[in-house]
């Protein structure tokens, strides 16, 4: 299922995708980096924030096949290692084509808990710069809680930078605390489900985009390979690179994948 915008805004246009891919391990038990790799080019997007990449050294494959599919599809690939040990690196990446002005990494742990952070970059963008934050919240509530405020300390909104916040937030009820505080920061935004990836039934994953007009539609990538490479299917979202004042938010439609 899609949500799309009826209004289409003039200008230049990006697509940005979140995607847990589950350290690649797929729905049927068996880890192949290739078959993640090949989700990411059937996605065709600029900008794409990764959840629970797991690399181990020594280890056959490992995540290399990302590796390569980023440098031959002219991506940067930047690392935001949550856990770091003598034979792995684990947390988030971001792969993009922009060019990269400014790197930030952001600790949003919290005692007792698995380490989680948050990638925060600036990108150049038809020379415009964008504030993309790529990140993977806990599993529990008071944990998302203390990360949610640690990430709205640091989200100051520009009137004149378009901002991307995505990541799996693992928050699964709609008036949570959490999604209300960044719904009130960052707007309102449609959440297709997208967990499990065989029948979706949760929105784990979100994309926020600021100014929220910028936003032309959003929608879960329910391909065959998506289905089974992650226990996750990629959020996906086509955005306005120039957001532009508008006199009222665009109305929203549901659409149905072809």
């Amino acid at each position: 299922m899609a949500i799309e915008t009826s209004t289409r805004l003039p200008g230049p246009r990006f697509r940005a995708v979140s995607y847990n891919i589950h350290r690649c391990v797929g729905m049927d038990g068996r880890k192949d980096p290739g078959r993640v790799a090949e989700v990411i080019r059937e996605l065709g997007a600029d900008i794409v924030g990764l959840q629970e990449v797991d690399s181990k050294r020594g280890e056959d494959g490992g995540i290399e096949p990302i590796r390569e599919m980023a440098k031959s599809s002219g991506f940067h690939l930047i690392p935001g290692v949550t856990i770091l040990r003598d034979d792995e690196d684990y947390g988030n990446v971001l792969l993009t084509g922009r060019r990269v002005r400014e790197i930030r990494r952001l600790d949003l742990s919290f005692p007792g808990r698995e380490p989680r952070g948050a990638i925060d970059v600036d990108l150049d963008l038809e020379g415009r710069s964008i504030r993309v934050l790529v990140t993977h919240l806990g599993l529990r509530p008071r944990e998302r809680r203390v990360q949610v405020r640690k990430l709205l300390d640091v989200l100051m909104m520009e009137p004149d930078r378009l901002t991307v916040v995505m990541g799996d937030i693992n928050e699964w009820l709609p008036g949570s605390r959490t999604l209300r505080w960044l719904h009130r920061r960052l707007g309102r935004s449609p959440a297709p489900r997208t967990f499990p990836a065989f029948f979706p039934l949760l929105s784990l994953d979100r994309i926020w985009v600021w100014p929220r007009r910028a936003l032309l539609s959003i929608r879960a990538h329910d391909s065959p390979a998506a289905r089974i490479a992650s226990d996750h299917l990629p959020l996906s979202a086509d955005i306005a690179a120039l957001p532009l004042v508008a006199d009222r938010m665009p109305s929203l439609q549901l659409l149905h994948d072809e």
